[in-house]
């Protein structure tokens, strides 16, 4: 069975930092592309970071560049977002997704079919 359980989230104080996990089972973390994404309440959900096996770039949007880092630990089929300098339009809940297509980068941002449960990541200004 394919899952994807985040962790990590919390309320934190504008300029504070966390790090989110994202353990996967049921498939190997360094063979799929894995994808960071987070909606905000009465917004649309929006990708944050990704990371693919067929380029093995990692791409953030434009928002949390120089703020967020992608990393990940395959011994542990965990994948990571550090979040520092932390703003308050930070806010939301952040989903941890998957897929298997070839493709890498923004452009497949809407191919993630596999996704955790998300985790409450707030920030107080």
């Amino acid at each position: 069975e394919v899952q994807l359980v985040e962790s990590g989230g919390g309320l934190v104080q504008a300029g504070g930092s966390l790090r989110l996990s994202c353990t996967a089972s049921g498939f190997t973390v360094d063979d799929v592309a894995i994808g960071w994404f987070r909606q905000a309440p009465g917004k649309e959900r929006e990708g944050v970071s990704s990371t693919a096996p067929i380029d093995g770039r990692t791409y953030y949007v434009d928002s949390v560049k120089g703020r967020f880092t992608f990393s990940s630990d395959n011994a542990k089929n965990t994948v990571y977002l550090q979040m520092n300098s932390l703003k308050p339009e930070d806010t939301a809940v952040y989903y941890c997704a998957a897929h298997d297509y070839y493709c890498s980068g923004y452009g497949c941002w809407d191919l993630y079919d596999n996704w955790g449960q998300g985790t409450q990541v707030t920030v107080s200004s």
